[in-house]
């Protein structure tokens, strides 16, 4: 950690997230175009990071760029993480049949009488599970770095962590992957069919537990984080009756492995709803009449959670609640209330349509003036390091990007509570975080670390970050302040030169 001393600046957080007056070019050298300096910003924004052949072709940008990305369905990742993503069982495998196999798994464990005979299938039932979630979250660093489709794979993210789920709770790890595909695909679709979306998969019903809700014996976990975090936000006029009415409705919402429907009396049979693990079972449903959010809803079967979703999703709170989070996460701290408040009324007038939300958000000058400003998460720093680090040269081994954001405390599927990831800055730039970042660009700095060594390969293939590339001296490494480029200058190796601009305030920033 020695040549990090050389970073009185970066390790000062009040310093890593301002210092957001534009840059100077470097002593002697032309000025940055402003179309390059555009480039960069917009692709640090609107991508996983900038990379090495950013100034070759089409550039991110509001323009057109931003409605080709929001029509996109290009999902094609390259060869190699295109073949290693078709290898996963979470590719080969529907959901219900993997749930179902894993769940026979544990019930055949459990039946077990011999105690070492039950430990060691106990055993092979959790590593089958963390083999699933590994595989999801190897699939989704591989697509964020290489994706065509980089909104809407910086969307997908958004939607996860507003969404959450964790996935060490119950069976949710054979499960998560799939929930994540789901939000992939509804990325920039209308927000009422993104909340049944999430509303309808077990991952979101087993996690908050409302495949235990019912009539007589209500859960209200789920009801409480749809209105307090999915849609309306806390203290936006919703009353703790509206979340038990919410609770009541949503009773016989729930989950069911079983290859057959259940025995139900003839008047609940047209009522029963099933969707793959998803069930509406109208002998758990309370039929009462319920009043929520000032509206009478009668008894009817899966039509009231239909009702109460149009409320949710048509409430002026929810549109401001969602556009907030989703300004904080492009845009960083304490988002212009102006701009929150036009795409609000976006949401509004297009019914919660999301790419017509993007596109006030992101055309709008309070956009453009914020590049460079926001503070860099865990998942951006460490994607965008390796996504400049190797460009399109396509890693083999995704787990050591994972691994690093476990250490940064931000790690796939592991925030146990509902709120998801905090989005603002103060969360991830004390002293303890910048510490483990500064080790990570080490690593990331001096070698391959890992990142190119295939499955069951004794050892890296020969690779070595190029951090300066042509995106470097087209224009990137003119655009470092003052102290970065004094702090370079001082590097003895090229693994030193690398921790050292890893390890930059200009480099913390998107």
């Amino acid at each position: 950690m020695a040549g990090f001393a050389r970073w009185p600046l970066a390790l000062g957080a009040a310093a890593l997230v301002t210092a957001a007056a534009p840059l100077p070019p470097a002593p002697g050298a032309a000025p940055v175009s402003a179309e390059t300096a555009r480039r960069i910003g917009w692709a640090n924004r609107l991508t996983w990071g900038a990379t090495p052949t950013l100034l070759d072709g089409e550039a991110p940008d509001p323009g057109r760029w931003l409605d080709a990305q929001l029509a996109s369905r290009d999902t094609t990742l390259p060869p190699p993480a295109a073949d290693l993503v078709a290898g996963m069982r979470i590719s080969r495998e529907p959901l219900a049949q993997i749930v179902v196999e894993v769940d026979a798994m544990n019930r055949d464990a459990n039946a077990l009488a011999d105690p070492q005979a039950k430990q060691a299938a106990r055993q092979a039932y959790q590593k089958t599970l963390n083999a699933l979630a590994d595989e999801a979250r190897q699939r989704s660093i591989l697509r964020d770095l290489y994706a065509p489709d980089q909104l809407r794979e910086q969307m997908t993210w958004f939607w996860f962590n507003h969404f959450n789920v964790q996935a060490g709770k119950r069976d949710i790890r054979a499960m998560v992957g799939d929930y994540e595909q789901t939000l992939h695909d509804h990325a920039f679709g209308r927000f009422r069919d993104i909340l049944e979306a999430t509303l309808r998969h077990p991952a979101m019903l087993r996690y908050l537990d409302n495949d235990q809700n019912a009539a007589k014996r209500i859960n209200e976990n789920y009801a409480r984080e749809i209105m307090e975090l999915h849609s309306m936000g806390v203290g936006s006029g919703y009353s703790q009756t509206d979340v038990q009415e919410l609770a009541r409705i949503l009773t016989g919402v729930g989950v069911d492995l079983k290859p057959d429907p259940p025995r139900l009396k003839p008047q609940w049979q047209p009522l029963y709803v099933r969707a793959g693990l998803f069930e509406f079972n109208p002998a758990r449903h309370d039929f009462g009449d319920k009043h929520f959010l000032g509206h009478t809803i009668h008894g009817s079967g899966f039509g009231e959670v239909e009702q109460a979703l149009d409320l949710i999703a048509a409430a002026p709170a929810t549109a401001h609640h969602v556009s907030l989070r989703l300004a904080t996460y492009f845009l960083g701290d304490d988002p212009p209330p102006a701009l929150v408040d036009r795409m609000a009324a976006t949401f509004r007038r297009s019914h919660g349509d999301m790419a017509q939300v993007m596109r006030t958000m992101i055309r709008s000058r309070e956009a453009a003036a914020s590049l460079g400003k926001a503070f860099k998460d865990p998942a951006h720093y460490a994607v965008s390091a390796v996504r400049l680090a190797y460009g399109d040269r396509v890693i083999l081994n995704p787990m050591p990007v994972v691994n690093w954001l476990n250490r940064m405390g931000e790690g796939l599927y592991n925030h146990e509570t509902p709120d998801g990831y905090p989005l603002d800055s103060a969360a991830w730039s004390g002293p303890g975080q910048m510490a483990t970042r500064f080790d990570i660009a080490r690593q990331i700095g001096s070698g391959s670390a890992g990142l190119f060594r295939a499955p069951d390969a004794p050892a890296d293939a020969p690779a070595f970050p190029q951090l300066q590339n042509a995106l470097y001296f087209g224009g990137l490494g003119d655009m470092l302040a003052p102290p970065t480029r004094a702090a370079l200058a001082q590097a003895t190796s090229p693994q030193d030169w690398n921790g050292l601009f890893l390890s930059s305030p200009d480099f913390m920033r998107r």
